[in-house]
């Protein structure tokens, strides 16, 4: 696919995270053609304004900032990206901006949606004690409700979504049977939540009128199985690391070892899949998503129609790289709610440069895969993950043990060399400084 000049960006920065935060902001606005007004928003502490605030949330006390970052390097479709990232653990876009410089080589990832994205809304019909008539009765009704259901919505119909399909499921209940209502609904660049409701709540009379059940909840899925992305690279062996005491063979066998765990074991895969929603949180509260909604899609769809387990899969190119893929739902917006009223959510959507929920959901794709890659990499390396986590997350601890302006990096610098880095170390030193001063 051939991109516009003027949506060009390289995202390949050397050096980026040694950079001051206004030199960081001035390269990403400088590619992006962000304003003054929007660099300036981004520096604020707390860009929400209370005003705009009060019209997101009831009982509104205040606002409750995140740091935001960039994520580097990420080349995706041919395209590179600077991707926003909301979130308060340093290592995180660490990890993710070093998954995706090495994926890089290899063509970076490629993203996409593998079917014509859409929304499930589920109605629900109960009280009936044999849904064999019903069940005829609505099959010999599908276009018919088809047409009825695409009323409820005009300008969604309009706009080239709407309800393009209904199924009908019978569910055995400890309350006995049910029978359930599908309604697959393309909803354009909004993550769907309140319009497939709508339509659910609008066809639900109907229904009642056909069969004589009593309709009960109308509401969408979370398990977006009609909206799943796939996202993959390669990470050439010859990139991919080595140290004195574990060859690279060894550490991509050990990569793959770690994920069939994970693919095999839930008690694994919890831990293995929370890292993987590590980085597409981040970019979902950037943007302004749901990221409630996309956690529990992700988790239900790991054990969809089987036992939990991980979202990846690895595999060993016959040349030795190792390639990496991801199958997630993403009910992705780019349009309505949050995405269009939190300014920083507008401006991170203007960072990625993204035109479409689709391209952006196929942007947060990767990035959970180069969050997976890059701790798996870690755990399996024979120095392991605490070591580098540890060490991005210094500063933190020196913050939590007193230390202030200047003193945060010395106080941070000094654990590291002597690899104490702990909250009562920290404490020792900052009263040392302070003696000293």
């Amino acid at each position: 696919m051939s991109i516009p000049e003027e949506r060009r960006t390289n995202s390949e920065v050397p050096g980026f995270f040694k950079k001051s935060v206004h030199e960081r902001l001035e390269i990403v606005g400088n590619q992006v053609d962000l304003s003054p007004t929007e660099k300036q928003a981004l520096l604020k502490q707390g860009s929400l304004d209370l005003q705009t605030a009060e019209h997101m949330l009831e009982n509104l006390i205040g606002t409750y900032p995140l740091p935001i970052g960039v994520a580097t390097n990420f080349l995706i479709n041919g395209r590179d990206y600077f991707v926003p990232m909301a979130v308060e653990e340093p290592s995180i876009i660490a990890a993710a901006s070093l998954a995706a410089k090495l994926a890089r080589p290899m063509g970076g990832f490629t993203s996409k949606c593998l079917s014509q994205p859409k929304m499930i809304s589920q109605i629900q019909l109960v009280g009936l004690s044999d849904w064999t008539l019903a069940l005829s009765t609505l099959e010999k009704e599908r276009e018919s409700l088809l047409k009825l259901a695409n009323c409820f919505a005009p300008s969604l119909v309009g706009r080239g979504g709407g309800v393009t399909d209904i199924q009908f499921r019978i569910i055995n209940t400890k309350r006995g049977s049910q029978l359930i209502v599908h309604l697959s609904v393309g909803v354009g660049d909004s993550m769907g939540a309140n319009v497939v409701t709508k339509l659910a709540e609008g066809l639900s009379s109907r229904l009642e009128q056909l069969t004589g059940a009593k309709c009960r909840l109308r509401i969408l899925s979370n398990l977006a199985v009609e909206r799943v992305y796939r996202a993959e690279a390669v990470w050439s062996k010859k990139l991919i690391g080595s140290s004195p005491d574990q060859s690279v063979e060894d550490l991509i066998e050990g990569i793959l070892d770690a994920w069939a765990l994970a693919d095999a074991d839930p008690y694994r895969a919890a831990t293995h899949n929370k890292g993987i929603m590590n980085g597409i949180d981040a970019v979902a509260i950037a943007t302004g998503n749901d990221f409630r909604a996309l956690e529990a899609g992700a988790h239900a769809y790991a054990a969809f129609n089987r036992e939990y387990g991980s979202l990846t899969t690895y595999e060993k190119t016959p040349e030795g790289d190792l390639k990496g893929i991801i199958e997630i739902p993403l009910s992705i917006a780019t349009a309505g709610g949050v995405t269009q009223t939190h300014p920083i959510a507008k401006i991170s959507k203007q960072i990625m440069n993204v035109q479409s929920s689709d391209e952006l959901a196929c942007v947060i794709a990767a990035v959970g895969l180069a969050q997976n890659f890059a701790a798996l990499r870690a755990l399996a390396s024979s120095e392991g993950i605490l070591k580098g986590h540890m060490k991005l997350h210094a500063k933190n601890i020196a913050i939590m043990g007193g230390a202030k302006g200047n003193f945060i990096d010395v106080v941070a610098s000094i654990m590291a060399i002597e690899g104490n880095i702990s909250t009562a170390r920290a404490k020792e030193l900052v009263f040392e400084m302070c003696h000293v001063m």
